[in-house]
């Protein structure tokens, strides 16, 4: 078993009038979201809005509901089914208001049971794990930069300066379908997790945010880091993250311990 503490911070940046991100999480069914909007007026926080508020909310209670007897594959497709209905419910709300035309948002989710996250994407909002002195990114931009990176069209170094880092090919309450790309990942002790917008990836490199979550104590500590470097880098969006640690489970650790004659 593992226990996971949790951790979120939106700041506007430094060029937007309006924060057109969304985070929310659910520390006793370990649910996590963030959103990442788009579209005219409003639109793109209504969209973000809509699709923390009704995942985080189902999600939440489905998982109530299921206590802790349901296995990864049903949280997967739960987690898929979920996020169906949530691409639909936008996608109404845009048809059914003009000036949300064309709304829709980025989407990273988690669910964390017992030794396993379960998480899905839609466009470029990501995720990434520090295990021990490592980070990796858990998650791949559904954006036309990561396809001609893949196609070999721009090398990395060119991808760092493109001029189409925001164009996404995959989004959450565009089209009638969308694909949840969902993976499952083992969790360890000490594991801490980012879910963020592209605010903090496109203004913070890896490698800083790796030396950021490394050199802080606390998921505040590092929250407001990410953040600050972010507007100092040039705040040009929203900036959001999410941080969960996984920590042993200190009831179990003693027991085990006994057991050990420690």
């Amino acid at each position: 078993m593992m226990l996971y503490e949790f951790f979120s911070q939106t700041d506007p940046g430094l060029t937007r009038a309006n924060n057109e991100d969304a985070v929310g999480f659910d520390a006793e069914t370990q649910v996590c979201v963030v959103a990442d909007g788009m579209g005219g007026y409003n639109a793109g926080e209504i969209a973000s809005g809509m699709a923390v508020a009704f995942i985080k909310s189902e999600m939440t209670r489905w998982l109530t509901q299921a206590m802790h007897l349901a296995d990864l594959n049903q949280v997967r497709r739960a987690l898929e089914i979920c996020v169906e209905n949530t691409n639909l419910s936008i996608l109404k709300a845009a048809h059914a208001n003009s000036q949300y035309s064309g709304m829709g948002t980025t989407l990273v989710v988690g669910v964390f049971q017992r030794n396993h996250l379960v998480l899905g994407h839609i466009g470029d909002s990501r995720c990434y794990r520090l295990r021990d002195i490592g980070l990796t990114q858990l998650t791949r931009d559904h954006s036309l930069l990561q396809e001609q990176l893949d196609a070999g069209l721009i090398s990395p170094e060119e991808a760092v300066s493109s001029t189409q880092k925001n164009l996404v090919t995959r989004a959450l309450g565009v089209e009638e379908s969308v694909t949840l790309e969902v993976n499952v990942h083992d969790t360890r002790t000490g594991d801490i997790f980012l879910m963020c917008s592209d605010g903090v990836t496109d203004m913070v490199s890896d490698i800083e945010i790796e030396q950021i979550l490394m050199a802080e104590s606390t998921l505040e500590a590092m929250a407001r880091r990410l953040v600050n470097v972010a507007n100092a880098n040039g705040g040009r969006d929203n900036i959001s993250v999410l941080l969960v640690r996984a920590n042993a489970d200190a009831k179990k650790t003693t027991i085990m311990g006994r057991l050990l004659g420690r």
